[in-house]
């Protein structure tokens, strides 16, 4: 159905640029292969041309930039689909045009991907529900594996770290009833990251019911608890790997129909507090960024709700 109703839509425009613009043939085939992209695009997201947002032609046009493409044929991209809109709402097909307050290609920075906060919702959700559908077959490693991989998930998202500072954190640096863990990053640097509510109660069911499990071992027929000042564990107290924690990143996200790695939880992070209201400078801080430059990259962000905010409540903001 959405296919259906993209050709349409596409159909029509081109028609209306033969017919009524008098474009040339060559001309004709660029913007079908533009709006073609752009419509593929929304489909995925089970949208379609009509009920396209703003945030996805942004995120188009990020994705073309990450695929390398050029400025050049990204702005020629951006200018097929303002026309497409500008045509359809003339035409009184759509009632808001998605291409508004774009800025041109060339003032952008890739923004790193992050995941939506539903899909962060379902990535968080997805080990509790993988241990729940394996019922009562499961065994207490596995519980306690979906226990410690739920409150990594909350950690890495809610913290903003690297996969290196997860693996490398110590219980030591973990301040559970003042919310708050040190972490060290690049260069050794330390940092301070607050946990919110969700993290706290996920490290407090991983410290009292996963972490112990993890850390045993037989010793002649008894089970013994292996020290280790490591926060998160393997089984057997064992050091986890980069590699494991990427997989189990990409396996939680695969219930948000995504594939996201440790890092994007971390954009994810700075991404909803930008989105939130809070200044760079504070995601600066929780980020570890030793120059506020790396993080200006999240500015159209903070831009797009600034932006929003005063057309809603600035008396002058909108047209009479």
């Amino acid at each position: 159905m959405t296919s259906e109703a993209n050709s349409g839509v596409l159909s029509s425009f081109l028609d209306y640029l033969r017919i009524e613009k008098g474009l040339a043939p060559l001309s004709i085939s660029a913007y079908t292969t533009d709006v073609g992209q752009f419509a593929e695009f929304v489909a995925k997201r089970k949208r379609t041309l009509l009920t396209a947002r703003r945030n996805d032609v942004r995120e188009f046009l990020q994705q073309l930039f990450a695929n390398q493409v050029d400025g050049r044929s990204v702005g020629r991209k951006l200018s097929a689909l303002r026309h497409l809109y500008r045509y359809l709402l003339l035409d009184k097909k759509i009632g808001h045009d998605p291409t508004l307050n774009i800025e041109s290609p060339r003032q952008w920075k890739v923004l790193p991907k992050s995941l939506a906060r539903d899909e962060m919702e379902a990535t968080l959700a997805a080990p509790g529900l993988r241990y729940a559908a394996g019922g009562a077959h499961e065994t207490k490693d596995f519980a306690a594996l979906a226990i410690r991989d739920r409150a990594m998930l909350e950690v890495l998202y809610a913290g903003a770290l690297r996969v290196s500072e997860i693996v490398n954190a110590k219980l030591e640096d973990l301040k559970l009833e003042a919310g708050y863990m040190l972490v060290r990053g690049k260069g050794d640097k330390e940092r301070v990251v607050p946990l919110g509510k969700s993290a706290q109660h996920a490290l407090a069911e991983y410290l009292s019911d996963s972490r112990p499990v993890l850390g045993g071992r037989m010793v002649a027929g008894i089970a013994r608890i292996k020290s280790s000042p490591l926060l998160f564990l393997a089984r057997g107290a064992h050091k986890l790997t980069r590699q494991r924690v990427w997989q189990m990143v990409r396996a939680a996200s695969a219930a948000s129909g995504r594939k996201a790695s440790p890092h994007m939880l971390r954009h994810s992070c700075a991404t909803h507090m930008v989105e939130n209201g809070a200044d760079l400078r504070t995601v600066q801080t929780i980020l570890g960024h030793s120059d506020i430059s790396t993080t200006q990259v999240y500015t159209h962000l903070a831009l797009d709700r600034l932006r929003t905010v005063y057309q809603k409540h600035h008396p002058r903001a909108k047209v009479r």
